[in-house]
């Protein structure tokens, strides 16, 4: 009976406390064990192992040292330098009792006082761990500043933790010094000597200490010297250190430094020989002087004011040319390749078939404008939705050409309100289904034409999607439980509904009632614990906005703004351009231009790394795009495995890389200040671009980068790149088309072609004015308007065609009574002043040809607009148009 009792009172027992233990256990840990699950699921767990240990190794290794610091000193003076002393003052025999007591217990003391010091001096290392361990397994750059001749490096990784283990290493230093007197000072008391002197180990220990504060304050001076790098005191002139800096307070800082080590030595001297204290004196006046000089602008004004400014371009030019040339490194325009563009005077003889190939890759419609008309047409369903439009290049049936894709993506706040149900939500509506995908040219006067399509999908050859569904992508995911009893959505056609059972291995594996546990207590969702909807092959699917997910996995890297799809042998794939930066370039100027994605200050930027995520397995692979960017080759040594060499990436996936437009939009507008090489040229920026703007109404918008497939690199091969127009700083011609490449070889090829200067291009603000002034197009619209329909004119493209350089637009209607969808009325092509509106490129080219034909016929003398005015918006009917000019 007694055992029937015991073992019901066990089990009772067991039966309250392990759910307790085990809710207490997932309460405590559940961050913990979520990240680590996930991290597993990712095949990364040795690398969330890595992540987690390395902050504390760091650390522990910095405490330790700090540690032996305080430490090894405290105990060398308690124990080691102690020596008997006369005791014939009865306060001083007790005074020395208790100081003998002390040193027998001085281990309890030390010990725990000695710890708490290092760890408080140590704690920034726990902070900036990458940093220090960036600083351990950074190759070289290959490249040294132009001033003192250390390797970019140097400034990258060493100087930054350099001056942060100086400051702790001077503050240990003071804190011991202080320590250490009061020690020796209580020692003395207790054991007075005579002469009333500190004893001579005393005094020696105490030297070595201050002797390693003014070794410090040496280091801070040569520091002091290093930062002179990154002044900016002569902007906007140039950036970095001038004349008077490098004549002027350079060499005063180098005094300051050999006067703080005489001083050290003549105050050691005085503490050991009690001799030298009138030159410590005259040494410590001379030093405030220097210090004094270089930190006030008294001498560095006059410097500049009879010594520069009478002869400013001679004195700083060396200067100027050291701040051109490392920007142009920090920015990666220092193989920028430069060509005088041919302009073809007459018109075209015939329309070419290589024109032709030219005019198939022209993108007349534009992401924003596309939107609208991919959710009209191909949403299809409400919990279906297109976050944004890709660019791409394809080969389709043979062709090689630009298009235009959105991935269908799952968008279930778009559900029914009584349909937002637990299960809808968690078990059913789980993932998005294809892409749709149409070339980049169209004609006015045909229907939409569509490369992929539908539900499911159907596509031309060559652009089968095996695996349309989308678990992983940009848009607003929630986490969700697959596969699972109820089965998922999968898609509906006509009035058949397709189920399906998820197959990857995305997520975390729910295989234990205590991983349910711990994720019903981590998002809050108590139905993950109790639904019996699970199976033993169910994972929870979670972080799964890619950028969420990446940045999870890697905060350290600056991820472009715009991920993009790719199809890629039947399988759906994100790829997202990473950039490397840093705000230490030597000499280099910082970034302060409009484009600011990057959300700290930076002067150095690489397209160092490239992240592929699978759109169905959720999986994550990254890829050195950049193998000579020490930034990116630090990062693969600290997390081997993590980081693969692009002869890793898949060919598929290889043909839709691209360069990232934001970064080219940051490089190009270092450029057009920084392509003026000569420092003449420079310090009077005879030359200075900028990236052009287009007044529409009263907005201006900037001009930025674009994608599209042309010959601007190799002359015989059509190549997806991008091309930014750019003006004469404050004028409105066009000065220079810059072009990079995104195929194959020619990868990141800058190719930038100016136009000859005494020939007269049109940029993109005067043939936007010649567009509004036109009567025919503004007829054209008004008669639209009066019919009910809202035009708007899309992206200015700017297409250099056989010599000859012309700029497309679309107009595009919609209809203010009922749908907003888009349509594309007619294409803009104009050439100088001549404009035409055509129903098709091929129609609007042969237009603008005949035109060009009757002008050389007729010869009219025209008035040019003087190219460093604005244009003037005209008052017409194209006032209405709302365009998007980016």
């Amino acid at each position: 009976m007694r055992t029937w009792k015991v073992v019901s009172v066990t089990t009772l027992a067991i039966l309250v406390i392990l759910p307790v233990v085990g809710i207490g256990l997932g309460i405590a840990l559940r961050d913990f064990l979520v990240d680590l699950w996930w991290f597993q699921g990712l095949d990364y767990g040795l690398y969330f192992w890595q992540r987690l240990l390395y902050r504390y190794l760091v650390f522990g290794g910095a405490v330790l040292l700090f540690f032996a610091v305080f430490f090894g000193n405290f105990w060398l003076g308690a124990k080691y330098l102690g020596a008997p002393a006369p005791a014939h003052q009865q306060t001083a025999t007790r005074l020395r009792r208790v100081y003998e007591r002390f040193k027998k217990r001085s281990l309890a003391f030390y010990l725990p006082l000695s710890l708490a010091l290092a760890v408080i001096v140590a704690l920034p290392m726990f902070f900036d761990w990458e940093r220090v361990l960036m600083y351990l397994t950074a190759p070289a750059a290959g490249s040294a500043d132009p001033v003192f001749g250390l390797d970019v490096s140097f400034y990258l990784f060493a100087l930054p933790v350099y001056l942060l283990l100086y400051t702790e290493l001077m503050v240990a230093l003071v804190v011991l010094l202080l320590g250490l007197v009061l020690l020796y000072w209580l020692e003395h008391r207790a054991m007075p000597r005579e002469h009333g002197r500190l004893r001579r180990g005393a005094r020696l220990h105490l030297s070595v200490v201050l002797g390693l504060i003014f070794l410090l304050g040496v280091g801070w001076f040569a520091g002091d010297a290093l930062l002179l790098l990154y002044t900016d005191d002569h902007l906007p002139l140039f950036y970095g250190p001038g004349y008077e800096e490098m004549r002027v307070t350079l060499p005063l800082i180098g005094g300051a430094a050999v006067l703080a080590l005489i001083i050290g030595g003549l105050l050691l001297s005085l503490l050991n020989t009690a001799k030298g204290g009138p030159a410590l004196v005259v040494a410590l006046v001379l030093l405030a002087a220097v210090v004094g000089l270089r930190h006030t602008p008294f001498v560095t004004d006059a410097v500049h004011r009879y010594a520069v400014k009478p002869n400013e371009l001679t004195r700083e030019a060396p200067y100027i040319q050291n701040n051109i040339q490392a920007t142009r490194a920090a920015y990666e325009l220092t193989d920028v390749e430069t060509r005088e563009y041919p302009v073809r005077d007459t018109a075209w003889e015939e329309i070419t078939p290589e024109m032709e190939l030219n005019l198939h890759n022209i993108p007349i419609w534009d992401e924003e404008a596309l939107l609208p008309v991919y959710r009209e047409l191909q949403e299809i369903r409400p919990y279906y939705a297109f976050e944004g439009i890709d660019v791409g290049r394809y080969s389709v049936e043979g062709v090689y050409q630009q298009v235009f894709l959105a991935a269908r993506e799952i968008h279930l706040r778009a559900l029914h309100p009584e349909r937002q149900t637990w299960v809808n939500r968690w078990l059913k509506y789980t993932h998005g289904y294809g892409v749709v995908m149409t070339p980049a040219s169209q004609a006015a006067d045909q229907p939409m034409e569509w490369y992929v399509q539908g539900i499911p999908p159907e596509s031309v050859a060559g652009l089968s999607v095996d695996e349309p569904a989308i678990y992983y992508g940009v848009g607003t995911y929630a986490p969700v439980i697959a596969p699972n009893a109820s089965r998922e959505f999968d898609f509906a056609s006509g009035d058949t509904t397709a189920l399906t059972d998820y197959a990857g291995d995305g997520g975390v594996a729910l295989g234990s009632l205590f991983r349910k546990l711990v994720f019903a207590l981590y998002f809050g969702e108590p139905n993950i614990f109790y639904t019996t909807q699970t199976t033993d092959a169910s994972r929870l699917l979670f972080r799964r906005d890619i950028r969420e997910r990446i940045r999870k996995l890697t905060p350290e890297l600056i991820l472009d703004p715009n991920p993009y799809i790719a199809v890629a042998d039947g399988r759906l794939y994100w790829i997202q351009n990473a950039a490397t930066a840093s705000a230490w370039y030597p000499y280099a100027k910082p970034y302060d231009g409009a484009f600011d994605y990057i959300d700290r200050p930076f002067n150095y930027l690489r397209d160092a790394v490239k992240i592929v995520v699978d759109a169905y397995n959720g999986d994550v692979s990254y890829y050195v795009a950049d193998p000579k960017d020490p930034i990116a080759v630090a990062y693969s040594r600290i997390y081997p495995g993590l980081y693969q060499p692009m002869s890793a990436m898949p060919d598929a996936i290889k043909t839709h890389l691209r360069y990232p437009k934001s970064l080219f939009d940051v490089q190009m507008d270092v450029y057009a200040r920084y392509h003026q090489t000569d420092p003449q040229t420079f310090y009077n920026q005879e030359d200075a671009w900028e990236l052009p703007s287009v007044q529409w109404r009263d907005d201006v918008d900037r001009v930025t980068a674009y994608y599209v497939t042309l010959n601007l690199i190799d002359e015989d091969r059509f190549e997806y790149n991008l091309i930014l127009p750019m003006t004469p700083l404050g004028q409105n011609n066009m000065r220079a088309l810059a072009v990079i490449g995104n195929d194959g070889d020619n990868y990141g090829r800058i190719v930038v072609y100016n136009f000859p200067k005494g020939t007269l291009v049109y940029g993109p603000a005067q043939v936007n004015s010649f567009i509004r002034q036109d009567p025919h197009i503004s007829q054209e619209l008004t008669l639209w308007r009066q019919q009910g329909s809202k035009a708007r004119r899309g992206r200015m493209v700017v297409a250099p065609v056989e010599g000859v350089v012309t700029y497309i637009q679309g107009i595009f209607l919609e209809a203010t009574a009922t749908s907003p969808m888009p349509q594309l009325a007619r294409i803009i092509v104009s050439q100088g002043r001549l404009v035409t509106m055509a129903s098709s490129l091929e129609e609007g080219f042969r237009d603008l040809h005949e035109l060009v034909l009757r002008q050389q016929e007729e010869d009219p003398v025209q008035e040019l607009p003087a190219p460093d005015e604005p244009p003037e918006v005209a008052g017409d009917a194209t006032d209405a148009a709302d365009a998007d000019q980016r």
